[in-house]
């Protein structure tokens, strides 16, 4: 890979827990960090304090709600459009299982908002984004997904009955990591490295305090996780794994059914393109 200084760094969701650190972290090694958020005003104010916590004046914001994919499509052409390398992509960007009791929620898309945002959103966008990739080779993708993983349920994958926000969570992360595998596959020989991992277990975030979790683990922790998949020479030749921290693991099963990931490609193409009308 690229030194650090000379590197280009996409992370979603960085206005806050996580990504936000991530970035921080990012910048103060020197490399160019695009900073995503949903609003414009947060975003510009993270910047704002990295830079001044870093010295870094390689900072840029980049706009969209996840959630709506014709807002992906425009990350995507902004990113191009400023970029012409992108050695990382981080797909950090999420919402949690919700509090306690809460109900079933659609995306402007009408697709069941945790599978939209947490997996449908960095699959769109990941595709877009891949010629970039390509021709920035090596570069990496990364995945930040999670330990918490339920199968899907291709009879009902939008959970229109019996909803739990817990499960609906714990799907999207699986298809993270389904996603993971066939891109690697995908991608193989082409030096685009493409992998997935549970930061920390409960760190002290928005999400885990809204879903009425103590926390258990620490961000410094999921920064140290995640930027070993970001930055670390010695997985360079590494593709197609999912980590538990800083531990190669194994996912839960479906996530290797050859089947069921052909089952999630079919679905995912058709929601993108339902979307885009």
């Amino acid at each position: 890979m690229r030194t650090p200084s000379q590197r280009c760094i996409l992370v979603t969701g960085a206005t806050s827990g996580l990504g936000r650190a991530l970035a921080h972290q990012l910048a103060k090694t020197g490399s160019r960090v695009l900073i995503h958020g949903r609003s414009a005003e947060l975003a510009e104010q993270t910047r704002a304090e990295i830079a001044a916590a870093t010295g870094s004046d390689r900072l840029d914001v980049v706009l969209a709600d996840l959630a709506e994919l014709r807002q992906v499509e425009r990350l995507a052409n902004d990113v191009q459009l400023r970029c012409d390398q992108l050695d990382v992509l981080v797909n950090n960007a999420g919402i949690g299982s919700g509090p306690p009791g809460g109900g079933r929620e659609e995306s402007p898309d009408g697709i069941e908002l945790r599978f939209a945002v947490n997996y449908l959103a960095g699959y769109h966008l990941t595709h877009l984004l891949q010629p970039l990739l390509l021709a920035s080779a090596p570069a990496r993708v990364v995945n930040v997904a999670s330990a918490g993983q339920h199968p899907i349920d291709f009879d009902d994958p939008m959970m229109t009955e019996n909803y739990i926000g817990a499960r609906a969570y714990a799907q999207s992360k699986l298809a993270q990591i389904m996603f993971t595998f066939d891109l690697a596959e995908q991608l193989r020989g082409h030096g685009v490295t493409v992998n997935a991992l549970h930061p920390a277990t409960y760190m002290n975030t928005a999400m885990v305090r809204e879903a009425g979790v103590s926390p258990l683990g620490t961000i410094a922790e999921g920064v140290e996780a995640t930027m070993r998949l970001v930055a670390d020479p010695g997985l360079d030749e590494v593709t197609g794994e999912y980590f538990h921290g800083t531990r190669a693991c194994r996912a839960l099963e479906q996530a290797y059914d050859e089947q069921d990931r052909t089952r999630l490609r079919e679905l995912s193409g058709k929601l993108v393109e339902r979307a885009r009308g």
